[in-house]
């Protein structure tokens, strides 16, 4: 009986304790949802007749609050896998293909850091990342229906691990078949590719990246300052909208999902445009790995140093169970081991400092001058990008990159260095003064199209031999090439004009690689009409494209053809490999490959002569982030072209077990922007601003996209409500 009534007790306790527990717990709940009714309260959106969501807020918080709950309206979808990726746990939604992505993120951040990261934060960052959070978890409370693939509650300290706003970021060209082949198997795995800075895109790939002009007063009809904003970016990767608040917040453009910033956009008195620098600022140290008494060490000079270990588990999807993996990661002071190269632990390091490029990332959008503007580039974490500048005071502005780890230029750092060797260590950073930077060149323009900035201000650009060679080892392209030609002509813009100038069909690539198919065609003279049909097509062509024409289908598809299967010598850039098949390459070779795209295009289309619209589509079907594309199903002609062939209107389509080419990236969001009194701008977004099949802002602007027809910005109060079509606080149901 004593042992009865013991356990009794202990039962009645247990329960008692629960009991209380989850009275707490529903307390909790009930505060938490207080505390969002009250803040929802202080936060209005407005939908205008494009959907674009209008954010006001008290503070930067309700604004934040409010931004987030209204991108989730849009496509939850997109916020939830940005963040299953950026925190890695992506695996448990996507399987085990996706483990060595989530043991990335761990490498550089594991939970607990990101919680300290965000604690050691200054309290108005907090207060932001704490709205970010209640957000989304006051739209998912108010949206049961919707049901996350795995995070149903979000937490204040999720941004640290996403804090600069670029597509993946630096992180991303870390090499997770690499990471694999180390922490599965500890061996080396030879690949051809460094991760010494963002990785250029393969031959075949759409150029990832952007196009961004400033231009001054002396060259716009206003004498005002103009801005293009042009990202290069896989579709719907980013939203548009706007955010304001009674602490000076006015921030207009792009948002990347997910986060609490517009990443490339303006404000009344500046302009921000970010285009990749590909610059030097990731390296790969190959440390000499001791072992002693079963401990790791690693030599750095004189002296070993223990190598720092950290268990992590991570969970992976595997039909329809959730299993995990163990794994013992390894860092030196140089960064986390990575990978392999012969007998060689490597450490890549690149710029981890979260909580500054989250402020960085923020306090960029308040700037209202290019002296703030400056002070901000002081914190140096936007390490991926270059960034394109206008204001209303006049001035142009661009800096190719922002954080440049001062190294020892006896040394390659494009290849792995000796860890062991202390001279190979960063050495601090350099200042932004001694980074390469324009301001108010006298020619009266600026352009980067990810290429070198030696030639970004034509004659007035800055100098190569006053930089060290990492600063800026991107070579030029087809794109900036064209850029250039155009802004040298440049003169009396409008917004309208600009718009002409950033959508100029004219094609560069093709007038170097076409001519030396016609003169192989000349030399060789035979005796086949369709072929020369086919190539006085082309000798009659201004490398213009349209959707109506043919010469553009014949080129797209000769120079895909030569690239995949033409003799190029391996290691040449595009542009070189396009000099080398109209100067070097054999004339037999050239008409052979010019004879397989004729046969391609027979084949897939019924004939070599089809217009380049009936090739080239948009086509969306459904809010998947990896759609299916389908011939039968209806799509829309798009008279753009690849970005590698010097398309500054990049349009990156391919063939998905289909016969036509859909896009998938390039121009996305696209502004232009004038500034003066008072802002002025026009916007384009690739298809529309919701992810949501059965809203009418899907698809409304799929058609205006291919038809190059930009819509007007209500960026004043009075200017938006004259075009809301739906007004009210977050929690509540639209009304107009």
């Amino acid at each position: 009986m004593r042992y009865a009534f013991k356990n009794a007790t202990l039962v009645f306790l247990f329960v008692s304790l629960f009991s209380s527990c989850a009275l707490k717990q529903a307390t909790d709940s009930a505060a938490e949802v207080a505390q969002w009714e009250e803040q929802a309260a202080r936060v209005t959106i407005v939908r205008d007749d494009f959907g674009v969501p209008h954010v006001y807020g008290k503070t930067d918080a309700d604004a934040v609050f409010g931004l987030l709950y209204a991108q989730c309206e849009d496509d939850f979808n997109r916020v939830e896998r940005n963040y299953l990726w950026a925190i890695g746990r992506l695996a448990e939604v996507e399987g085990e293909e996706m483990l060595y992505s989530d043991l990335r993120a761990r490498l550089y951040m594991t939970e607990e850091e990101a919680i300290a990261q965000y604690e050691k934060s200054p309290e108005w960052l907090k207060e932001l990342c704490r709205a970010f959070a209640d957000g989304i978890n006051y739209y998912l409370y108010t949206h049961p229906e919707v049901k996350p693939k795995l995070l149903t509650h979000f937490e204040p300290w999720m941004p640290m691990y996403f804090s600069e706003g670029s597509i993946g970021g630096d992180i991303e060209s870390v090499s997770t078949k690499r990471i694999q082949a180390f922490y599965e198997e500890n061996k080396s795995l030879g690949l051809n590719s460094y991760g010494h800075s963002l990785v250029q895109p393969g031959l075949l790939e759409e150029p990832k990246g952007s196009n961004g002009f400033s231009i001054s007063g002396q060259h716009t009809a206003s004498g005002k300052a103009m801005l293009l904003i042009n990202p290069h970016t896989s579709f719907f990767f980013r939203g548009e909208v706007h955010a304001v608040s009674e602490e000076g917040l006015n921030a207009y453009g792009a948002v990347t999902w997910g986060q609490f910033f517009v990443y490339q956009g303006f404000n009344e008195k500046t302009g921000w445009m970010h285009t990749s620098a590909y610059a030097d600022v990731i390296d790969e140290f190959e440390e000499t790995i001791v072992e002693q008494e079963g401990k790791l060490f690693y030599k750095y000079g004189e002296e070993l140093r223990p190598v720092s270990t950290n268990e992590v588990t991570l969970s992976y999807k595997e039909g329809d169970e959730i299993k995990q993996k163990t794994f013992t990661t390894y860092r030196t002071h140089h960064g986390p081991i990575t990978h392999k190269n012969g007998d060689k632990w490597v450490a890549t390091a690149l710029m981890w400092k979260p909580s500054e490029a989250l402020i960085q990332s923020y306090t960029r959008t308040k700037k209202r001058n290019l002296q703030e503007f400056d002070e901000m580039m002081q914190l140096r974490t936007n390490s991926s990008n270059a960034t394109v500048y206008a204001d209303a005071d006049g001035n142009i502005a661009y800096y190719h990159g922002n954080f440049f780890p001062r190294r020892d230029t006896a040394f390659d750092y494009s290849k792995p260095v000796d860890g062991s060797n202390p001279k190979t260590d960063w050495n601090g950073l350099h200042p932004v003064e001694e980074t390469i930077r324009l301001v108010n060149p006298p020619n009266g323009w600026i352009q980067n199209c990810n290429s070198t900035p030696f030639t970004s201000a034509a004659e007035y650009s800055p100098k190569q031999e006053d930089y060290p060679v990492y600063m800026a080892p991107s070579p030029e392209n087809f794109r900036g090439v064209h850029a250039i030609r155009l802004l040298q002509k440049a003169n009396n813009l409008t917004l309208d004009k600009l718009i002409q100038l950033a959508y100029d069909p004219y094609l560069p690539g093709f007038e170097v690689l076409i001519p030396g198919l016609v003169k192989a065609y000349d030399k060789q003279k035979p005796n086949d009409p369709k072929l020369q049909e086919a190539i006085n097509v082309l000798r009659r062509w201004d490398y213009a494209v349209s959707k109506e024409s043919v010469a553009m289908s014949l080129a797209h598809f000769y120079a895909i053809n030569s690239l995949r299967n033409g003799s190029a010598p391996k290691g040449l850039s595009l542009m070189e490999r396009f000099d080398h098949y109209t100067k070097v390459s054999p004339e037999e070779e050239r008409l052979a490959l010019f004879r397989q795209t004729l046969a391609q295009l027979e084949e897939d289309f019924g004939q070599w002569n089809t217009p380049w619209g009936e090739i080239n589509r948009y086509q969306r079907l459904s809010g998947d982030i990896q759609q299916a594309f389908n011939d039968t199903l209806p799509s829309i002609p798009v008279g753009l072209a690849s970005g590698n062939w010097g398309a500054l209107a990049s349009y990156g389509a391919n063939a998905y077990n289909t016969k036509r080419l859909y896009g998938t990236s390039g121009n996305s969001f696209v502004a232009v922007v004038e500034f003066g009194d008072k802002v002025k701008a026009k916007t384009l977004l690739a298809g529309g601003q919701s992810g949501d099949p059965a809203s009418p802002h899907f698809a409304d602007q799929a058609q205006r996209y291919a038809d190059v027809q930009f819509k007007d910005v209500a960026y004043y109060r009075e200017d938006v409500e004259k075009r809301a079509k739906a007004t009210y606080h977050p929690g509540e149901a639209a009304n107009k």
